[in-house]
């Protein structure tokens, strides 16, 4: 983990849960910096050879998000203090994601809480956990 954002890379990538309405519309409000020069928005239910990768590293898709950025992943509560060091400054949702999570014990503190929420949320709409 890092305070500040390292040097700019070419390529980000955001692993989550395409089936979650949360992660979906986290990921759809979420503007990160220019300081890559392409975004990836990965499902995490799909085939995608970086989710066989965060899978391989023994991260659990089920337990958390991912972040893939300058050759090193990030999951949880890790992954979204980099999207809030990454992320603009721009909007309401911005500027309380990096309020939040770019203080990582704060995020590390809230996150169980995020992904017990989504547990209870995809039980409630009939959709299946992220097969590890």
């Amino acid at each position: 983990m890092f305070a500040e954002p390292p040097t700019p890379a070419g390529e980000i990538f955001v692993i989550y849960d395409g089936m979650c309405p949360f992660c979906s519309r986290y990921v759809m409000l979420y503007r990160i910096r220019q300081l890559a020069d392409k975004v990836h928005m990965i499902d995490a239910r799909s085939d995608h050879p970086v989710v066989a990768e965060v899978r391989a590293a023994g991260l659990s898709l089920e337990n958390g998000m991912a972040v893939k950025w300058n050759g090193r992943l990030y999951h949880g509560s890790d992954a979204l203090h980099v999207l809030a060091m990454l992320g603009s400054e721009g909007g309401l949702f911005n500027r309380l994601n990096k309020l939040v999570f770019s203080r990582p014990k704060l995020g590390r503190v809230l996150y169980p809480a995020m992904v017990a929420g989504r547990r209870m949320t995809l039980a409630l709409l009939g959709r299946p956990p992220i097969a590890d």
